[in-house]
């Protein structure tokens, strides 16, 4: 029977290869992400080690500097970190040295006055020199080191990329003015954000405290320890040395080096999990090409298994050789998949090479765990997908097998499936309305489950609902095709199992697709409707990296010729009704002018006398109304009142509570300012813009954005993550497509006297190229049809679970998507029916007509 079954292997290897080739990719795909990862992993595990090479203990001062939160910022103690602090730990018995660090946010300008790099990895710090005259962290290669208040070294790359020579003038800033600085020198750095395509710039001392800190502090101390001092020893040491104040924190070298080995595992596991969860949806698809396959080639050999019983082959024996070949099947086609696997790591590291994005490389690693899982998976799918049509082989009669090629299903089993699907998909609808109507994310579990369990449930219905969806169009089919229309249909309904079995590899992909499509129009649009209604202010000024602005640059805007109104929206956290809340401020004089909030209860007009705003969800939570009061904790422990003016709906521009910029100074006199919004006196213009631009110093890092400018911000964030999804579903739809290419071909092959005697009849063969091309665009675009049902009706459930972090988020389908959807699955259809019906419409009229 292995003998047997190898040679089956052999003689049927043409109608194999799309199976093997479904196996082959999916492992390819899971063997590639996991080279991938583990080779980038390593690389940047390997980069980042030698961040603190030089460091036994540092001490960090978490509220320092314009990188620190608002609510680090609120929660800091008035100490800070200062020359007394260094000397003070440099003087400590297991010390060998200790160097005081500056660091924040400093964007370097390139020639045309862009930003160069991203902002979020600019960063700027102070210059340290030892006697020498050399910082043996930044080596320079050109020229020398900062020494006086407007000079300035980069890194060689960002140097490089602003086209900047030593003794050119440079642009630099943080949050706050502009400065041009003289370039005195070009650094190499095994920095690891510099080596990741960050920035760095170097200031001397008092320059960097000055534009990034507060003169005379430091953001964090590097220290060293003597030779024979341990790390441990030396922190208890340093640990009597620090300020009071929770925003203060030492920790070892080594402590330091595990959380960020951990942090970048982290990372990359997450990469990991994200590409193989799409992996193991391509090998999900495959299993229903494998099983298809194996169903079909049973039943064109139901003679031949028969003739096997009948000589003594027992049922085992018929089943286990079935298994075998899919076991041959499975290990040959994840062997080639883990070779192309590899290949694919090694692609993709490549690639981020030739893209110049910064990230560290290294060599190639190939896991034995990559090796054995990526075996494991492919012959585990494989056989476990050949079970059913394998235990359904030994059940074939051997006289009822040799009377008929083909076993019709009982009407006993097709009641119990369809019973099946019909308990899995109502469960799964049931579940999936339930989550929806939490209208928060304790529903999204429900969701999920309900959104599997129907999933699986339709695809158990897919041969019921074949029949009535197809009969649909076939009326059009005769109408506008004639005779092979109405042939493609009925082949198309000839064997629902079949059909639906083919159509289910393409309804897993469009059923994510269309999920995806619809849950990114719905959050665009709540997004979009957020700054609409919200926003009456012509531009929002904010940091390109997301982080605090000057107070130098709301009052310069002020100032600005042309502006009606304008207001520092600011950020504070403090304690209202015993639980920390964040509050944003805004001038009460011009509120009404920049913003509009829909008022559940209440008004904004008492703003300007000390009163506060809440939306709905505080107000719910603490029982307010309009003329309640609220207990407020200052940040100096002082206690007080204020009155609720207004409750609010949900906006996603503003906290849940709003307060006076004015009140807030009298107990946070330097408040987080996160943006400021501007009114032009005759809207927004070119001229007013720039104007806003010049008030900022043309700051590289300051972004003056209209509200479509917002608009445009958000959608390109979504546009970006939906082509990274539809990239990832690529696989699975070419999983797809080679299932219906091989459903089709291995039709044509049992189909031979059929084709035959309808050439015979005078069907000519672009008659019969045309009747298989439409049974595989009917058969695609049936399952492209359900699968963009099912995902419309999954993501308005996902959407109803985000109802309470996104305001005003409603379902938004975008139908000019969906039927480009399902025209681009009949496209799929007419390219995997180009070869089998080509083959068709070849075969010989004769040798067709005598097909046993």
């Amino acid at each position: 029977m292995y003998r047997t079954a190898l040679r089956n292997v052999l003689a049927h290897k043409g109608r194999l290869l799309m199976t093997a080739l479904a196996v082959m990719l999916g492992t390819a795909f899971v063997a590639g992400t996991m080279v991938f990862s583990d080779t980038f992993g390593k690389a940047m595990a390997n980069s980042y080690s030698k961040s603190f090479s030089d460091v036994s203990v540092r001490v960090v001062d978490s509220a320092a500097g314009s990188g620190a939160s608002a609510r680090d910022k609120s929660e800091r103690s008035p100490a800070s970190l200062t020359d007394a602090t260094v000397q003070q730990i440099a003087a400590l018995p297991g010390a060998a040295g200790a160097r005081g660090v500056v660091g924040g946010f400093t964007g370097v300008a390139d020639k045309k006055g862009s930003l160069i790099g991203q902002a979020w990895s600019a960063r700027g710090t102070n210059f340290a020199p030892a006697a020498d005259g050399r910082d043996s962290r930044y080596p320079m290669v050109e020229g020398r080191g900062p020494q006086a208040a407007k000079e300035v070294a980069l890194d060689r790359a960002t140097a490089d990329k602003g086209g900047y020579q030593v003794g050119d003038t440079v642009r630099v800033a943080s949050n706050g003015p502009v400065v041009d600085a003289k370039l005195t020198g070009v650094f190499t750095t095994d920095d690891p954000e510099v080596v990741s395509g960050g920035t760095l710039t170097l200031f001397e001392r008092a320059t960097a405290q000055q534009l990034l800190l507060a003169p005379g502090q430091f953001s964090s101390i590097a220290v060293t320890a003597k030779p024979g001092v341990t790390e441990s020893a030396l922190l208890a040491e340093v640990r009597t040395k620090i300020p009071a104040g929770d925003q203060f924190s030492a920790e070892t070298g080594q402590e330091l080096k595990d959380a960020q080995a951990k942090m970048v595992a982290s990372g990359t596991s997450s990469m990991k999990t994200m590409l193989l969860v799409f992996a193991f949806i391509s090998l999900f698809v495959g299993i229903f090409i494998i099983a298809n396959t194996f169903t079909m080639l049973i039943a064109q050999r139901t003679k031949e298994l028969a003739l096997l019983r009948a000589v003594g082959a027992s049922r085992k024996q018929v089943t286990r050789s079935v298994l075998v070949e899919a076991l041959v099947i499975g290990a040959v086609s994840s062997v080639a998949g883990l070779i192309a696997g590899v290949g694919i790591g090694a692609g993709m590291q490549a690639l981020m090479g030739a893209l110049d994005t910064g990230m560290p490389s290294g060599p190639l690693v190939v896991a034995p765990i990559t090796i054995v899982v990526a075996l494991l998976v492919g012959v585990l799918v494989t056989v476990l997908s050949a079970l059913l049509p394998a235990v359904r082989a030994a059940r074939i009669a051997p006289v009822a097998a040799m009377s008929s090629g083909d076993q019709p299903s009982t009407q006993k089993s097709l009641v119990i499936r369809n019973s099946i699907g019909s308990v899995l998909a109502a469960g799964g609808l049931a579940l999936v309305a339930f989550g929806a109507s939490t209208g928060n994310d304790t529903g999204r579990i429900p969701v999920g489950l309900g959104a599997a369990l129907a999933l699986v449930g339709v695809f158990v219905l897919l041969p019921l609902l074949a029949r009535p969806v197809i009969a649909l169009i076939g009326p059009a089919l005769g109408r506008l095709f004639g005779t092979p229309g109405k042939l493609a249909r009925q082949n198309a309904v000839r064997n629902p199992r079949r059909t639906a079995a083919t159509a289910a590899a393409l309804t897993i992909g469009l059923t994510l697709v269309s999920a995806l499509t619809v849950l990114g129009a719905s959050v665009g649009g709540a997004v979009d409707k957020a700054v609409t209604s919200a926003m009456k202010a012509d531009y929002n000024v904010a940091m390109a990296n997301g982080m605090g602005l000057s107070p130098q640059v709301p009052a310069e805007i002020a100032k600005t010729s042309g502006v009606a109104a304008s207001s520092a929206l600011t950020t504070v956290y403090w304690d209202l009704g015993g639980h920390s809340k964040a509050i944003t401020g805004i001038d009460a004089r011009t509120a009404d002018q920049l913003l509009s909030l829909t008022f559940v209860n209440g008004s904004g007009a008492g703003l300007g006398k000390g009163e506060i705003l809440v939306d709905t969800d505080v107000a719910k939570a603490n029982g307010l109304t309009p003329g309640g009061s609220l207990a407020v904790t200052f940040p100096d422990d002082t206690k007080g009142t204020y009155t609720v003016g207004g409750v609010f709906e949900k906006n996603e521009m503003l906290n849940p509570v709003v307060l006076a910029n004015s009140e807030i100074a009298k107990h946070d006199p330097e408040p987080y300012i996160t943006d400021v919004l501007v009114k032009g006196a005759d809207g927004a213009t070119g001229s007013l813009k720039q104007s806003l631009k010049d008030a900022t110093g043309s700051n590289p890092a300051i972004e003056v954005k209209t509200k479509q400018d917002v608009r445009d911000e958000f959608s390109q964030i979504i546009t970006f993550a939906l082509n990274m999804m539809y990239g990832l579903l690529a696989m699975s739809v070419i999983v797809a497509i080679l299932g219906v290419v091989n459903t089709l071909a291995m039709s044509v092959f049992e189909r031979k006297r059929e084709i035959g005697m309808l050439r015979a009849i005078g069907l000519d063969r672009g008659g019969i190229k045309r009747m298989v091309r439409l049974e595989s665009v009917v058969i695609s675009v049936f399952g492209a049809l359900v699968g963009v049902l099912l995902g419309c009706f999954v993501a308005w459930a996902v959407n109803g679970t985000m109802k309470s972090s996104i305001a005003g988020i409603t379902t938004v389908v975008p139908y000019d998507r969906m039927a480009l959807f399902l025209a681009l699955a009949g496209l799929v259809g007419l390219v995997a029916a180009i070869w089998p019906a080509r083959r068709a419409s070849r075969l010989d009229i004769l040798e067709s007509i005598k097909t046993d």
